[in-house]
């Protein structure tokens, strides 16, 4: 087990770090200087770049970073003059967390149960309309579905804000909007998955011993079933913080996502670096649990790295 984190920890470690390599690149592949302006005279501009250090060469750039970085120096804004970036983060962060974990709890509940009722469903128009639904669910772009909430929900029906997260009612329609794809998806993953482990034979072993319907459900069947959904967990909350850009800008929550996008616009490249690592490290630290929670529970995990 310490041989399989360990292996974890130190893939991590390089996903990261191929992670920074690859967003310094593209940054330093823009045209022009993230500093320049049409009111800053060229020898203005100069001395500009040499406080930030980007009259050095692109691999000395590279390594500065990276030493900053150790000690967790993200730099400061280029456009919020004697901003850090790791304030803007951790000031930003905090909406898109809690939209983030209210989806990620309504994807458990709503979809490892709808993958459950279609499991157990012994009717095939159910199943069919079931199976529409899930189609539709990762067919449709979430900023369409977003779009749809607003209009239905938030200005035809008037029953929910529509605009920031000042309250716990405008989190419903971003949480639905975000979280309609992986809903599908884990649904999808739960119903193939119990499916499958109902029909083993320790399965039907367990029943002929006469073991309770609860017993059986959460101890052996749900045990097993629930490894392809635990795997799938790491992706997943990729998705629901890349997700939130969109979802963000559309209901206007001053997240990590609308930051984002505002940085890109305006060539705020150390911002655009700050979130980018941000978000690789929270994805690599929930593919890490992940993985981990799927070695615990299948011991054969651990022989597959």
């Amino acid at each position: 087990m310490i041989e399989y984190v360990s292996k974890r920890i130190l893939l991590g470690i390089l996903a990261l770090f191929f992670l920074i390599a690859i967003t310094f690149t593209m940054t330093k592949l823009m045209p022009g200087s993230p500093l320049q302006s049409k009111n800053i005279s060229g020898e203005v501009l100069e001395r500009m770049e040499a406080t930030y250090g980007l009259n050095k060469p692109p691999v000395e750039q590279f390594f500065i970073y990276c030493n900053n970085l150790l000690h967790g120096d993200m730099g400061t804004s280029y456009k919020k003059v004697g901003t850090e970036v790791t304030s803007i983060i951790f000031r930003s962060m905090i909406p898109t967390l809690k939209l983030g974990f209210i989806t990620f709890i309504l994807v458990l509940i709503v979809g490892v149960g709808a993958g459950i009722l279609m499991a157990k469903s012994k009717n095939n128009f159910s199943k069919g309309a079931w199976l529409t639904g899930l189609i539709l669910g990762v067919s449709i772009p979430n900023f369409i579905v977003a779009l749809l909430l607003m209009i239905l929900f938030g200005v035809l029906l008037n029953v929910f804000p529509i605009i920031g997260l000042s309250t716990p009612k405008h989190y419903i329609l971003p949480a639905i909007a975000q979280g309609l794809y992986p809903i599908s998806a884990v649904a999808r993953l739960t119903q193939s998955s119990y499916e499958e482990v109902i029909r083993q034979d320790y399965i039907i072993m367990a029943r002929a011993k006469g073991i309770s319907r609860g017993t059986l459900l959460f101890r052996h069947v749900l045990k097993n079933a629930m490894l392809p959904v635990i795997t799938y967990m790491g992706p997943m909350v990729a998705f629901l913080l890349t997700g939130s850009v969109t979802i963000e800008k559309i209901f206007t929550i001053p997240g990590l996502g609308r930051e984002f996008t505002d940085a890109i616009m305006n060539h705020d490249y150390t911002v655009v670096m700050g979130i980018t690592i941000f978000m690789g490290a929270i994805i690599v630290l929930c593919n890490f649990l992940a993985d981990l929670i799927c070695a615990i529970i299948d011991p054969r995990v651990r022989k597959s790295l």
